[in-house]
């Protein structure tokens, strides 16, 4: 199997807490944990946050408000297969929203 692909989180500014859906999505919010989006892709992470910030197929959210990646949170997991990056997107998105954050998955 081909590990080419990769998990991802982007740091989103705090100000998407005023979006309806983002605060629906993240009813237990713990306030000053970060808010973040949660993506997979088979580029280079840096490619795809790229993308995202341009407007190529973008996620709303991470276009709008994505400050940064964070590779501290995401880096030792990848690269993985396909089948495993689809899993751990999931996976990962539930852990941190488990852990405060606020978590926007797609």
């Amino acid at each position: 199997m081909r590990e080419n692909h990769h998990v991802y989180v982007v740091e989103l500014h705090g100000d998407v807490l005023d979006e309806p859906k983002f605060k629906k999505a993240n009813p237990d919010y713990v306030h000053g944990k970060p808010c973040v989006y949660v993506g997979m892709t088979g580029h280079d992470p840096d490619t795809r946050f790229d993308q995202h910030k341009a407007g190529i197929k973008a996620n709303k959210f991470a276009h709008k408000y994505g400050l940064r990646l964070m590779p501290e949170i995401y880096e030792k997991l990848n690269p993985m297969p396909y089948g495993d990056a689809q899993y751990m997107e999931v996976d990962l998105a539930i852990r941190l929203r488990e852990a405060g954050y606020g978590v926007w998955q797609a």
